[in-house]
């Protein structure tokens, strides 16, 4: 990307001038139009406005009723989508779909969950602060991964849920010229449920351009007792066969992190309880941990993100990441146990076009956290 493309700017050209030109979408400017912001009479919040009228938070969001698909953004020309933010009340994040069209293509960019795109896979809130995707009190999604597009850009909002969805969003975006060397976002979500013994789980598969991976969000429930973050993620670049160009070290290394994501085991202090420790970073992070009660919530579940900004996994022709899912079994020998957990997954890259077709969606019943 040229510096000064208009696209976006980091501090270090901050204070560059462009001829690129500011655009935002909202329930109160669906189009975007220059001057046309807050100008809706009968929108949802007509009737809290009564007295004020017009340019008064008329028509700050949307309802979306079951089974129903709205046209978030339909944006015309090229530039770049720069920010999103969205919070949503009613429904489930995990029913809530996403999906982003790039220059006209029948085939979406992007496919996933709600909640999974923006670092939430298990129908909870968590704080992310990261710098692609940050998630604040109370429920509020954003998302600063940067889309460009050539000739058009569209996002849809489908919900599969059996209430209506109040969705809040907006969508800034520049209109400005896209240099040839730009890719487009790509994000894919997966789920296996449960994971078949002796088996990788796939992230990614069937890439086919050129591009470079820039990150993966987990949302990992262990089916067993004990540790389950032996496996090792791998990188399977430009044609390689059995084995992968990049292999990890450990589903913890991955991520960032080291020995079960828990300060005791390395303390050894009799003070601290071991305990897996959450945390987020710029980069990567482990922000969430839902712990058994006793009761009625059995299973540990994890929300994982590693995001490779300062070191994107380039590839010239395709790509397929997996990772293995392995804990320890209890003998004395000390082996490994490969797992049967519960995954889900978002993949994001950039990518020429034209996009491949992404395996199809699982219906709402395997879609849901359960």
């Amino acid at each position: 990307m040229t510096e000064f493309s208009g696209l976006g700017l980091h501090l270090g050209n901050l204070s560059r001038l462009s001829r690129a030109k500011t655009r935002s979408i909202s329930p109160e400017n669906f189009t975007g139009e220059k001057g046309a912001g807050g100008m809706s009479v009968d929108g949802p919040a007509a009737n809290a406005a009564r007295g004020l009228g017009q340019g008064w938070k008329v028509s700050p969001y949307i309802i979306v009723p079951p089974g129903e698909t709205v046209t978030l953004a339909d944006i015309e020309g090229s530039g770049a989508i720069q920010q999103i933010w969205m919070t949503l009340a009613g429904g489930k994040w995990r029913h809530t779909i996403l999906r982003a069209y790039w220059d006209d293509q029948d085939q979406p960019s992007v496919e996933c969950p709600a909640g999974d795109f923006f670092a939430c896979g298990w129908e909870k809130y968590a704080q992310v602060s990261s710098l692609a995707v940050c998630v604040n009190p109370g429920r509020a999604f954003n998302c600063y991964w940067e889309m460009p597009f050539r000739t058009r850009a569209r996002w849809t909002l489908t919900n599969l849920s059996n209430a209506a969805i109040y969705v809040y969003y907006q969508i800034n975006y520049t209109l400005t010229e896209v240099p040839d060397d730009v890719a487009y976002f790509h994000a894919q979500f997966r789920r296996t449920n449960p994971l078949p013994f002796k088996t990788d789980y796939t992230i990614l598969d069937g890439v086919s351009g050129r591009g470079h991976f820039i990150g993966t969000y987990m949302a990992w429930g262990v089916n067993n007792a004990g540790w389950w973050g032996e496996g090792e993620i791998k990188f399977f670049l430009d044609g390689d066969g059995a084995f992968p160009t990049i292999c990890g070290t450990g589903t913890e290394d991955y991520f960032c992190g080291a020995y079960n994501f828990d300060v005791g085991t390395m303390e050894r202090d009799p003070k601290i309880p071991p305990a897996y420790v959450e945390f987020t970073t710029p980069y990567a992070g482990l922000p969430q941990v839902l712990r058994p009660d006793g009761l009625y919530r059995s299973q540990q579940r994890f929300g994982l993100y590693r995001w490779h900004i300062m070191d994107p996994i380039r590839f010239e022709t395709d790509l397929r990441v997996t990772i293995q899912a392995l804990g320890w079994r209890t003998d004395k020998d000390r082996r490994y146990l490969p797992l049967q957990d519960d995954i889900a997954s978002v993949a994001f890259w950039y990518q020429t076009l034209p996009t491949a077709p992404f395996p199809a969606l699982p219906d709402r019943d395997y879609l849901e956290v359960i």
